[in-house]
């Protein structure tokens, strides 16, 4: 379920500049595996990352994002805010066995960390997503988002995602169902399905 989290000012103060990079990952150093686990549980703590509600132990996440970058169906892409990671998002393909749905693929499990909102690393993960799918040559792209994720509902429909339906039961969160709404983009010219 992806996650993008209300922005929140720059950091830095104003006029600062940052370097942003969107980037494939497919190994870690040790530093670069720290950070995405901090990034991660920071977006966990502060209301969402992934299906977690709490925060993970450092193993836990190192053998989950370990994991990830071996499944042959997933590309994670990792945001640098002056090179430090401090988000992802995952490229989804459908199964080999699923011909039916072999055009679409799916965007999954993004976040920026909340000490890295407002820079537009959300937009950059979103649009890098959609390019590389573009390219690998699938036809759409689709995603669902906790109704409670105000920041990406927004993000996604000004990106041009349409929104397809809602899920009244898509997760628990707090003892608290929450919905879940979902979305499709069209990635190819002149939002042809072919």
């Amino acid at each position: 379920m992806p996650h993008l989290p209300a922005e929140a000012p720059p950091l830095g103060g104003a006029g600062t500049a940052h370097s942003l990079s969107v980037e494939r990952q497919t190994e870690f150093s040790e530093d670069e595996l720290a950070a995405l686990c901090e990034a991660t549980n920071a977006a966990i703590l502060d209301g969402g990352g992934f299906g977690w509600v709490t925060a993970q132990p450092r193993a836990a996440l190192e053998s989950y994002f370990r994991g990830v970058v071996l499944v042959p169906e997933r590309q994670l892409f990792v945001g640098r805010l002056d090179g430090s990671i401090v988000g992802s998002v995952q490229l989804v393909r459908p199964s080999r066995n699923n011909e039916a749905q072999a055009f679409a693929a799916t965007l999954q499990h993004s976040f920026i960390a909340p000490y890295a909102r407002g820079h537009g690393l959300a937009r950059m993960m979103t649009t890098r997503v959609e390019e590389t799918a573009r390219a690998l040559g699938y036809h759409v792209l689709n995603l669902d988002v906790r109704e409670s994720q105000e920041a990406a509902i927004a993000l996604y429909e000004s990106m041009g995602y349409i929104r397809w339906g809602v899920n009244p039961v898509y997760a628990r969160v707090g003892g608290r169902t929450i919905a879940g709404i979902h979305y499709f983009k069209v990635l190819q010219p002149g939002g042809r399905i072919a």
